[in-house]
């Protein structure tokens, strides 16, 4: 209870609790390298864009006939799984919006309590039944921005003695990304390097180039082929039944440390954005490997059966035993742990709810987070000033209309924050997901989650204290447009 209740005197904001953290991040600053520089002539363009209708053509194919004779199950439940979700949650989002909201804002608005927090030991209990699995145990280490985490990353590359897995949705194709494809290329040479790649997600990602970028560099068409070329790197491209995806982020080094988060691989990630990603130590981590293979079997060509039989030999152990609680939450067909999870948290809370995400559009949510408001709790919530989705944006806008009405705190992150956090009451939450239907409900996501004190604050400090200080506090509401509220009608169906 004194952990938690320290954790509540921080939210509460002060220069003196400041001190007591650790350094909090510094913006990255781009890196150029004067060979490495993007063509962005016509004929390069027209080339990319050529070669990316190819690849899209082949992905359609992969996806729907080819997917339905090789994995017919994960079809059929992708179909089914995204048909329930998007009719119940219609029927959700209209009783949000026309009934239970302006019933909700007749209530009055309660100065924050800043009270006890919940009890995190029954909490913990609780998550068995609503997760669906027991917690394992791991150690965690934040890494924010790209500085400080693909720096680790390239060294745990370099250092492998076994295997690499990685599983990302964007294995992008600018120079940051080639160049970590050529540490992977040089070190199958050595240890066994297995690549997954979204392909839906990773085809988007390379026909736009990031600002950063200087001038001539002429990126390969595609990442997968540039990959497998004079190597010894194995890719599977994850393919899009009924346009779903895989939005998991994980890689592995020797079946023994795990790297999770928001960071996709690309100069954004390692140059331009704020993000925050994980370093996983314990036994949790044989738990990310087993979904790796799992993955990796079910993208081959044995397809579904692939999957069984890598699930039928279970779990294999090989990660030191070690750590505090840690607990795997995923978004699945027909599972939804993380956005159950989630919501759970939010009813639960009494004391503080803390939340940095891009890509808010979930009204379910925020109508649990201004419910909690109107308990006493204190909401915060950090957006990006500069998102990297229009639709996106304009949903971002019309809630945060929704959140100032309910008396909701909203802060704009200078710049594009791609974190994926939340703290609600000492629990945390972070991971791959963000508060929109496609990681709620579709793809395929993990979030780490902890109640351990030690590892609570520490995100806090690194992350949360130094955003909010940095950040400015939004007290009016946004002006919205006729279409900005369109496009927010069907960025809530369809992301």
């Amino acid at each position: 209870m004194n952990a938690s209740g320290s954790k509540t005197s921080l939210i509460a904001l002060g220069a003196a609790f400041l001190m007591g953290c650790a350094s909090g991040n510094t913006s990255p600053t781009p890196e150029q390298d004067a060979h490495q520089v993007i063509d962005k002539s016509d004929g390069n363009l027209a080339r990319r864009h050529s070669v990316a209708v190819v690849q899209g053509g082949v992905l359609l194919v992969r996806s729907f006939p080819v997917d339905t004779v090789k994995r017919p199950l994960s079809n059929a439940m992708s179909l089914a799984s995204y048909a329930i979700k998007s009719a119940t949650g219609l029927l959700r989002r209209v009783a949000i919006g026309t009934a239970q909201f302006p019933a909700l804002e007749t209530q009055p608005l309660p100065a924050a309590a800043y009270g006890a927090t919940m009890d995190l030991e029954q909490w913990e209990k609780d998550l068995v039944r609503i997760s669906g699995h027991k917690s394992s145990r791991g150690e965690i280490n934040f890494l924010v921005d790209g500085e400080e985490f693909f720096k680790r990353l390239e060294a745990a590359l370099q250092d492998a003695k076994k295997s690499i897995d990685i599983r990302t949705y964007i294995f992008d194709n600018d120079d940051y990304a080639v160049s970590v494809a050529d540490i992977l290329r040089r070190k199958s040479n050595e240890v066994d390097v297995r690549v997954m790649i979204d392909g839906l997600g990773n085809l988007m990602a390379m026909q736009t180039d990031p600002e950063s970028m200087s001038a001539t560099f002429e990126a390969p068409p595609s990442i997968e082929q540039y990959l497998e070329h004079d190597s010894n790197v194995r890719v599977r491209t994850l393919t899009n039944p009924w346009m779903t995806g895989d939005h998991t982020k994980t890689t592995i080094i020797d079946r023994k440390v795990a790297y999770t988060g928001g960071m996709n691989i690309g100069r954004e990630y390692r140059y331009d954005w704020h993000d925050l990603m994980m370093e996983i130590r314990g036994p949790v981590v044989d738990q990310l490997q087993h979904d790796t293979d799992k993955a990796w079997a079910r993208a081959g060509v044995f397809g579904d059966l692939g999957n069984l039989f890598t699930f039928v030999k279970g779990l294999k152990k090989h990660a030191d035993d070690t750590g505090y609680p840690v607990r795997t939450l995923y978004t699945r067909n027909f599972d939804s742990q993380i956005y159950r999870a989630q919501l759970a948290a939010i009813r639960r809370a009494r004391s503080y709810i803390i939340i940095e995400n891009g890509y808010f559009s979930d009204d379910a949510t925020l109508y649990e987070l201004a419910r909690a408001r109107r308990r006493g709790v204190e909401v915060r919530v950090i957006l990006p000033a500069s998102g990297n989705h229009g639709s996106h944006d304009a949903s971002n806008a019309v809630s945060i209309n929704k959140m100032l009405r309910n008396g909701i705190r909203v802060f704009r992150y200078p710049g594009m924050s791609h974190i994926k956090a939340a703290v609600f009451d000492g629990w945390a939450s972070v991971g791959t997901a963000n508060f929109d239907k496609l990681s709620l409900q579709v793809n395929k996501e993990v979030n780490m989650a902890t109640s351990h004190p030690a590892a609570v604050n520490d995100l806090l400090c690194r992350v949360f204290l130094p955003d909010l200080a940095i950040s400015s506090e939004i007290t009016e509401r946004v002006d919205v447009g006729l279409q900005a509220r369109l496009i927010e009608i069907v960025a809530d169906e369809v992301l």
